[in-house]
């Protein structure tokens, strides 16, 4: 299984990126499972304008195709203005419907407080509904209070494996190009 997880902030990494590298390197040593950090932190990607990922000299192209090649993807994100951050809805943008479709997803969210913790996962959740894409019943909402001296407290790595876990399961019964339900209206061209 690959499994792709994407940290879809630009600022310099803070708590939610350490919290998906570790959940990045648990994947790797439970399920022997080639996992993938896509930190936009580290990566050039271009304004989504409608011309295919190849025409950008920067790093669009490889992030598209690293997502199209997943088998399951994680997208974590800090709540900015009660939902995602611009940067990973450009990403989101850039991809076509086939990198998502009949794919497992599951959402990660942090914030502040804990009084924005559906913001983000309603705005991604209608977003991966587009693609068809196959979200996880729950997600993970992280706040400050899951961390002590930078590090997540055992109940938030609770949270993030059964995360991780329900992404690993879905993915075995999934398979690519095959809906549970109808396709989604975007890939009926």
């Amino acid at each position: 299984m690959k499994l792709v997880l994407i940290v879809g902030s630009v600022t310099p990494p803070g708590r939610l990126s350490g919290a998906v590298r570790w959940l990045r390197d648990t994947a790797q040593a439970t399920y022997q499972s080639a996992a993938e950090l896509i930190d936009l932190a580290d990566k050039r990607l271009s304004f989504a304008d409608g011309r295919p990922p190849a025409s950008f000299q920067d790093d669009t192209a490889a992030v598209v195709a690293s997502v199209h090649a997943a088998d399951a993807v994680i997208i974590a994100t800090p709540v900015y203005r009660g939902s995602i951050t611009g940067a990973l809805k450009n990403l989101l943008d850039h991809l076509p419907v086939e990198a998502l479709a009949s794919k497992p997803v599951g959402i990660i969210a942090m914030g502040a407080t804990p009084h924005h913790f559906l913001g983000a996962d309603w705005h991604l959740r209608d977003i991966l509904a587009w693609f068809g894409a196959l979200v996880m019943p729950t997600s993970v909402y992280l706040t400050s209070a899951d961390f002590v001296e930078g590090r997540l407290v055992d109940s938030a790595r609770q949270d993030l494996t059964a995360l991780l876990d329900a992404a690993v399961k879905l993915t075995a019964l999934a398979a690519p190009g095959n809906f549970l339900g109808p396709p989604p209206f975007a890939a009926r061209r």
